[in-house]
């Protein structure tokens, strides 16, 4: 729009230039041939002027009007009209410029007549006849012929004008197109990118900058679908959260800890080697994939990650590297859920001939270290700590779908509240001088029951709808 108004813009100043100048060209004409044929009939009628040849002077004026001419005056040097034809000018105009008049000098005037549709311009000429004023002359000429050549030209002028206009914004319109295309596509692939489409490439077909443009956007997207690539990779190796907080400070990767409050699970598959013996290692497989899938999706729904599998055993993780202020619960909820969605699958599996599977869970919360241990070459990021080590004790103690945690956990009053739960044993933990307390998670109270079992319903609708 901008080229397209400055094209009409300077198209439009030349024309009106080149019609001004068209218009002093022919006010120039007119002149010169007034200024010519004055002086003429000046010299003509010099001589039947002083010789009082009023018939002579007659003749010679009705001789000039035509199409240009349209009057003729021929005065005395009193102002005494000896001879006229055609449109005349006032005499008091005739009189005013008669006195202007000097000799060898022709005046131009502008009058309008009445019964005329257009202006009129005369010239007066004196008569000289041995350098002394004879008389003089005037020649009356229309400036239609001027106006009609100029209005002419005036059209001629505006339809070049318009057709250069309109091919030169023809013109901008094709080049802005030209121009703003590859940028319309590179806003769209921009917003592809934005959606998380890293596989949307642009198609290089230019060897100016915009196409040096399109290369680096096409590198640039690249490098964002093996960032991706990558980042799924990892996360499938550690949690999501953790993967996260690694790439967003790579360069802050150091091996070290935190002391943090926090809560973890274990979650151990009771009697995995006699089930391990019983069926061929692909199904061994599948069986452990299947449940610790499970076991993910529920730690995600209580904020929790999957720490490290260790052979038929998940260890899940709440409150790190992400702080959660309500733990002890997540965690907690977290095991009551696996409990229960092992034994809606037992149901299953029992239905279809298949042996049960059972877990034991041993919940424990507490101060413990998170960070990265092993080397610079690998390292891994996990928690260790007294409160890991008894968490790991409890599910020892527990036997098939049983929750055991600690006294000092349950009777936590978040907890008590929240959770159905019965006492279990006082066992000795090595490290401790005296039996810990330990309890039997049951379920959870109130309206979280509900809850749960809706959320069970949808993982295994999502499993078993085909």
């Amino acid at each position: 729009m901008f080229i397209a108004l400055l094209i009409v813009t300077g198209m439009g100043m030349l024309g009106l230039t080149v019609l001004q100048h068209q218009k002093n060209v022919l006010s120039a004409q007119v002149e010169n041939m007034g200024n010519t044929l004055a002086r003429h009939l000046a010299g003509s009628a010099s001589d039947m002027v002083m010789a009082d040849d009023v018939l002579g002077l007659q003749t010679l004026v009705k001789s000039l009007p035509d199409n240009n001419v349209l009057g003729v005056l021929v005065l005395s040097e009193d102002g005494e009209t000896l001879a006229s034809s055609g449109l005349l000018p006032a005499e008091e105009l005739v009189e005013s410029q008669r006195k202007k008049s000097l000799l060898r000098k022709v005046n131009a005037f502008e009058w309008q007549e009445s019964s005329a549709s257009h202006t009129l311009i005369s010239f007066i000429s004196p008569i000289e006849y041995n350098e002394l004023a004879a008389g003089h002359v005037v020649l009356t000429f229309s400036r239609s012929a001027m106006l009609e050549s100029l209005g002419e030209s005036r059209m001629m002028i505006i339809m070049m004008t318009s057709l250069t206009t309109l091919l030169a914004i023809g013109i901008a319109f094709v080049m802005s197109r030209h121009l703003s295309r590859p940028i319309q596509q590179l806003v769209v692939a921009s917003q592809e990118i934005e959606r998380g489409n890293y596989t949307y490439r642009l198609v290089e077909n230019r060897n100016d900058e915009i196409g040096d443009l399109e290369q680096a956007f096409n590198q640039m997207a690249e490098g964002l679908l093996r960032k991706t690539q990558v980042e799924n990779a990892f996360s499938r190796y550690v949690s999501s959260n953790v993967a996260r907080k690694i790439m967003e400070r790579p360069d802050q990767i150091e091996l070290g800890g935190r002391h943090v409050q926090a809560s973890v699970v274990f979650a151990d598959m009771v009697g995995f080697t006699g089930v391990a013996e019983k069926l061929p290692p692909k199904a061994v497989i599948e069986l452990l994939n299947e449940y610790f899938s499970y076991i993910s999706t529920i730690s995600g729904l209580y904020k929790g990650h999957i720490d490290k599998f260790i052979g038929d055993c998940a260890m899940i993780v709440f409150g790190v590297p992400d702080e959660d202020k309500e733990h002890e619960f997540h965690a907690l909820a977290c095991a009551v859920m696996i409990r229960k969605l092992i034994m809606r699958l037992n149901e299953i599996r029992i239905r279809n001939g298949l042996l049960p599977v059972y877990f034991k869970i041993g919940v424990n919360s507490g101060i413990m270290v998170a960070g990265n241990l092993g080397s610079q070459e690998r390292m891994d990021y996990t928690v260790i700590g007294d409160t890991v080590n008894l968490a790991s004790r409890l599910s020892d103690v527990a036997g098939s779908n049983q929750i055991v945690v600690l006294d000092e956990l349950y009777q936590h009053p978040e907890i008590k509240e929240r959770f159905i739960a019965q006492p279990f044993q006082t066992i000795n933990v090595r490290g401790k001088q005296k039996p810990v307390v330990t309890w039997l998670v049951e379920d959870v109270s109130g309206e979280h029951q509900q809850l749960m079992a809706t959320r069970i319903d949808i993982i295994l609708e999502g499993k078993f709808s085909t």
